[in-house]
């Protein structure tokens, strides 16, 4: 029996999804019928509907525990052409930490818990019981290696595998881009309109206040919400002229707070008083 094969059965048979790496020690590409995902992917792929490609196709969404789809015929020839065996981190209930130098190394003594250790060509791989998501490039010499992704094959390691810290989770959120202050739009008066047609400044406060609750609320949608928060807030109250720069500000600074842009608050500012010919 292959090489490849005999380790890949054996390692699915223990729970980890495998699959043949080709030249490169990249997986092999997509067949002419999945060219493109026109056949819609494979079932465990993000946003994917089902595949019935007989061969190794989707990159690390074809690794398997199944021991007839690893021996098929298609595989088979696959196993016959690979350099090495991939598997699914992810999918095998783990997390890599990809050690790509001795500096990386030497950072993750200081940095990491100890965990099992495996062997690289140029440095570690360092294995936690765990499951997140997958990055590159966390800091240098450093990927992550876990959901949505494969590693080599490179043997068992040494050391008691530990649970994923909250070290190594912490890697993968980026730092937050620095505050910009919101950026607010002057409101124009329509033509010909002078004194507002409110009796009191507290309708127009109670007004923003709602709407900047409104917006403060939206659990889903935001995009949306912010456009049709801005529009109502315009029906009201942007053709009579007693929207003032400051009360923009405070509706863009309750969108920018939800994870929109200003861009994304200047247009949709933009479209709803386009909407409504001010």
């Amino acid at each position: 029996m292959n090489e490849h094969l005999h380790i890949a059965l054996r390692l699915a048979a223990g729970g980890v999804p495998v699959l043949p790496l080709r030249r490169g020690k990249v997986p092999f590409g997509n067949c002419p019928t999945c060219a493109k995902n026109a056949c819609g992917g494979r079932p465990n792929m993000k946003n994917a509907g089902p595949c019935c490609c007989p061969g190794v196709c989707h990159a690390w969404a074809a690794a398997t525990t199944e021991a007839a789809v690893i021996a098929s015929p298609a595989w088979v020839a696959a196993w016959r052409q690979a350099v090495c065996v991939g598997y699914h981190p992810g999918g095998a209930g783990l997390t890599v930490v990809d050690l790509d130098n001795a500096e990386a190394i030497a950072w993750a003594h200081g940095a990491l818990p100890a965990t099992r250790t495996v062997p690289t060509t140029r440095g570690e791989h360092w294995i936690y019981q765990g499951v997140m998501g997958s990055s590159n490039a966390v800091r240098p010499g450093v990927d992550i290696k876990s959901t949505m992704a494969y590693a080599r094959w490179l043997g068992p390691g040494t050391g008691t595998m530990t649970a994923l810290p909250d070290a190594v989770r912490a890697l993968a959120v980026k730092e937050p881009s620095p505050a910009r202050p919101p950026q607010a739009v002057a409101v124009p008066a329509r033509s010909g309109s002078g004194e507002c047609r409110h009796r009191t400044p507290v309708y127009l406060e109670r007004g923003i206040c709602m709407a900047e609750q409104r917006i403060a609320e939206a659990r889903s949608a935001v995009h949306t919400t912010v456009y049709r928060t801005f529009l109502a807030v315009l029906s009201a109250h942007g053709g009579c002229g007693c929207l003032t720069d400051a009360h923009v500000t405070r509706l863009f600074a309750a969108a920018q707070a939800k994870g929109e842009s200003p861009r994304h608050c200047s247009d949709a500012w933009a479209n709803a008083r386009t909407r409504l010919g001010l």
